[in-house]
């Protein structure tokens, strides 16, 4: 199998970077990051000297890397591995770990190997979506969030803060008011929590409880069925302008979230 690495920059997350790679006969030589490492193998396995021990990561397993740890890593059994990683900042994992924990302590994890494939599985799902994504600050940040917040889970160290309670009628027609406001613009999850005094995560729980969306995916389907008005309204009026009215700023994103909600494309609908 070819070794190829391939390398994404959310460029609206900052200090997050996700790669993919797979390797064969490339070996890393005993080395160590300024950043957290987040890292899953999903086929064939590495093998890796870490603190005068042998590791073997396979499939299921997660590897969390705080900095300055040195290790290697090689093939295990002469075998070819895809390894995929997150690399997040100390100030992205202060930051969002803050919100997440409650703590005005930084989030420090310890090495840690976790096997666990169902948590393995989502945080693949995670990093799949974020490379896939396009350009979306509000997804992105939700996505970063659950990712931080299922390790935290599982690591305990700390352990997410339980949130409880759901947003009120007022709360939400203040959020409401805003986005049918805003509705042309770039919206992000900040402007929203902020708008009722709440940090990110713990707006992000307490509307998704009380509207059974995440604020993301209620926000582009209001913008869908504000294309859907706008359609209805002028059979005339060019695609485009209809996609830049509601908040989208591609042209193609906008035909994409339509087939996916719709079945067809805008222009057909």
């Amino acid at each position: 199998m070819a070794e190829d690495v391939q390398y994404s920059h959310p460029t609206d997350i900052p200090g997050l970077i996700l790669s993919t790679a797979r390797f064969a006969e490339f070996r890393f030589e005993p080395h160590f990051h300024l950043d957290c490492h987040i890292a899953l193998v999903t086929s064939g396995a590495q093998r890796q000297s870490f603190r005068g021990e042998s590791l073997l990561l396979s499939r299921g397993a997660i590897q969390l890397m705080p900095p300055g740890e040195v290790h290697d890593g090689i093939a295990g059994a002469d075998q070819s591995y895809t390894l995929h990683t997150f690399r997040l900042s100390p100030a992205l994992l202060d930051g969002f770990g803050e919100e997440i924990t409650g703590t005005h302590a930084s989030p420090s994890p310890a090495p840690a190997v976790i096997q666990d494939s169902r948590l393995a599985d989502q945080l693949l799902n995670i990093h799949a979506t974020l490379q896939q994504a396009p350009a979306d600050r509000m997804l992105n940040e939700t996505y970063v969030l659950e990712l931080l917040e299922a390790l935290f889970a599982r690591l305990k160290q700390p352990s997410p803060q339980t949130i409880t309670g759901n947003l009120s009628a007022l709360q939400l027609r203040v959020v409401r008011e805003f986005v049918d406001a805003h509705i042309a613009d770039k919206i992000v999850l900040e402007d929203l929590s902020h708008l009722i005094g709440l940090e990110r995560f713990r707006f992000l729980k307490q509307f998704k409880r009380s509207v059974g969306m995440t604020p993301h995916a209620w926000l582009l389907r209001l913008r869908l069925e504000k294309a859907v008005a706008l359609i209805r309204a002028n059979r005339n009026l060019p695609m485009t302008d209809i996609a830049h009215a509601v908040g989208f700023f591609d042209q193609s994103h906008f035909t994409r979230a339509f087939r996916h909600a719709y079945g067809v494309t805008p222009a057909r609908f």
